[in-house]
């Protein structure tokens, strides 16, 4: 039976170094980082093959091309992408190895302007993959993804499944200083939040 696969079990990488960031012709800042990868055993104990992921990225292209490769932060338990929630958009899909990397622009919506503040503030954040599939077992402790899958977008996350995706500030030029994680995000989310004259938080 098909499912709402998500992936969300948290893992240790090393934090993200800030620095001068390249913008997309809007202006918007950019992220670069692993999608998915091939071959693996995830952290929820799921393994994607190499010709899965190939068939839905070539049906995802036409997404990506279409300026539709929409996702949202935090992953929320259905097949429909919420505008509302959208923070970013994915601009460039490609292969390395059996890593899929993908180029996202975040966009300056209210989602993604936490999501920019975040990243800005060097805390990390994961991009993790939403779709509609079934499950095999192949052996204990791994279920294998099945032909049924369907692949719905990306979203932005805390703590992803797949090994490295965690998203990097897309750079040029000479390195900044590394902030704490945690200096100003509070403050800085309440301004984005309160912006309009009203505070939801409050």
């Amino acid at each position: 039976m098909k499912q709402v696969l998500i992936e969300t079990i948290p893992f240790n990488v090393s934090p993200i170094q800030l620095t001068e960031g390249m913008k997309a012709p809007s202006g918007n800042p950019m992220v670069e980082g692993i999608l998915a990868t091939a071959e693996v055993k995830n952290g929820n104990g799921r393994y994607y093959s190499k010709d899965l992921w190939e068939r839905e990225i070539d049906k995802y292209m036409d997404v990506v091309k279409g300026n539709r490769a929409t996702g949202e932060l935090d992953h929320p338990e259905s097949t429909i992408i919420n505008l509302k929630n959208v923070s970013h958009i994915i601009r460039e899909i490609r292969w390395d190895g059996d890593k899929v990397i993908g180029k996202l622009e975040i966009l300056p919506t209210t989602s993604g302007n936490i999501l920019k503040a975040l990243i800005e503030n060097n805390v990390m954040v994961g991009v993790s993959s939403r779709g509609m599939g079934s499950l095999k077992e192949m052996n204990e402790g791994t279920l294998e993804v099945q032909d049924d899958f369907e692949l719905l977008c990306w979203d932005f996350v805390s703590t992803p499944s797949n090994p490295g995706s965690y998203m990097n500030l897309v750079r040029e030029g000479k390195e900044n200083n590394v902030v704490n994680p945690y200096t100003k995000v509070n403050s800085l989310l309440t301004e984005i939040l309160c912006a309009n004259g009203s505070c939801p938080i409050f």
